[in-house]
């Protein structure tokens, strides 16, 4: 690519003239490493730049910028840009569905066919004829409940994203998206289709990560009588100060955007200038559209996302206003995969993976070893590369953003946080 040269010869400069703090919450020694974690991402050309912040007992601890938020104009990375945060969104979507719980609109255990007849008989796929894309299926031993979607153990796969390629095959076949940016068409529509197709599995079996957070967003509309972005603008959005998080931003803030870009054959990168997943523009969510994908279709920043994780870490309040009681919150965060639910088909999960209520994976005595975060720790990232959690047991709150599409180096995320544990006094 004829602008990688001059962007990596200029690389070492940005980084060293981004805007940067640390405190001495930090050993000044140690967190230079967490530096260097990105800056070798960027000189190795797997990443064009990215931006990190940690907050610790609610004050900035660390903020930096680094490399690029678009290579061919040498747009240098803020602290304030616009990165599209995927799987993120299912955190935020969660809690809308249990701020809808507090308010008596279902029961976490009630069928999903109370509130959409079309589910009422769900059927799971036995055998699949790739000859001609036909299928048989069984009934499923029971039917989809709330639990099962905010947990996802309801069987319904992901279009285009982890699924069973057979699963993929009869998605793809009927239309149904990813919910991975802008797409025509609506939830309502898309749902009441999905409710058609069979499931991958039993309800209940295994951990599937799945399609049912956009199924929640549409029961949010069904319980609230509200547009998703509605809602969550009212509810979620503005009481958290979340000015930058959108599904489709305005006009005003598309120049924030970071773009997107993807690891090319000869280990270079190129912003992404075709479509994505089952079909989604890359200009996606400077788009509008009709579509709004509460597991995948948000976008936003380090400092909004840190506003989200703080009224967790304060017991669903932020700044004087009481979003959820904390008893939901506790709620919210416990374990909810039982013993025999392995999750499938995330790669490199344990046998003793967490997930909770709210969209996140947790921490537990079960799976500490895994890390050096603490137990009760929660968090989730998303497919273009960004990473956050919340460590209450040490007041941490870590996001760290970068934006590629299937890039081969999502354990960025991995490195960053080994850096900034090793960084703590």
């Amino acid at each position: 690519m004829k602008h990688q040269k001059g962007f990596f010869l200029l690389a070492g400069l940005i980084i060293l003239s981004a805007y940067h703090t640390t405190s001495a919450q930090l050993k000044p020694d140690r967190a230079v490493r967490i530096d260097a974690v990105i800056n070798k991402h960027i000189a190795a050309r797997h990443i064009p730049g990215a931006t990190a912040l940690i907050l610790r007992h609610g004050k900035v601890i660390y903020q930096q910028s680094f490399g690029y938020a678009d290579m061919e104009t040498r747009r240098a990375m803020r602290a304030d840009d616009i990165f599209r945060i995927a799987s993120q969104s299912k955190a935020l979507t969660s809690l809308a569905v249990m701020m809808l719980w507090e308010e008596g609109k279902f029961l976490l255990d009630d069928p999903l066919s109370r509130y959409i007849p079309a589910f009422k008989a769900p059927k799971v796929l036995v055998s699949h004829n790739p000859a001609d894309d036909s299928y048989t299926t069984r009934p499923a031993s029971r039917e989809i409940t709330i639990r099962d979607l905010l947990r996802h153990t309801s069987g319904i796969a992901y279009a285009a994203v982890f699924s069973d390629p057979v699963m993929q095959r009869i998605y793809a076949n009927a239309g149904i998206p990813s919910g991975i940016g802008t797409s025509t068409s609506t939830i309502r529509e898309k749902m009441e289709l999905l409710a058609t197709l069979p499931l991958q599995h039993d309800p209940g079996a295994a951990f599937t990560y799945g399609l049912n957070t956009d199924l929640l967003g549409y029961l949010v509309e069904i319980w609230s009588g509200q547009p998703l972005d509605v809602f969550m603008r009212q509810r979620v959005f503005e009481p958290l100060e979340m000015k930058d998080t959108w599904f489709h931003l305005p006009a005003g803030k598309k120049d924030r955007l970071v773009s997107l870009y993807e690891t090319t054959a000869n280990g270079g990168l190129e912003k992404v200038n075709h479509q994505l997943y089952e079909g989604v523009d890359p200009l996606f969510p400077t788009l509008k559209g009709s579509y709004l994908s509460g597991g995948a279709g948000l976008s936003s920043t380090t400092a909004d996302m840190a506003n989200f994780y703080t009224m967790y870490l304060q017991k669903g309040q932020f700044k004087g206003k009481q979003l959820v009681a904390p008893s939901t919150v506790e709620l919210i965060l416990r374990n909810q995969l039982r013993e025999g639910v392995h999750p499938s088909p995330l790669p490199q999960q344990p046998d003793d993976f967490a997930f909770t209520l709210g969209g996140f994976a947790l921490t537990t005595a079960g799976n500490a070893y895994l890390q050096p975060r603490s137990i009760g720790s929660f968090g989730w990232g998303g497919a273009y590369n960004t990473h956050g959690w919340a460590d209450p047991q040490k007041g941490l709150i870590v996001l760290l953003f970068t934006q590629e599409y299937l890039s081969p180096y999502f354990s960025i995320g991995e490195e960053f946080e080994a850096a900034v544990y090793q960084a703590l006094p």
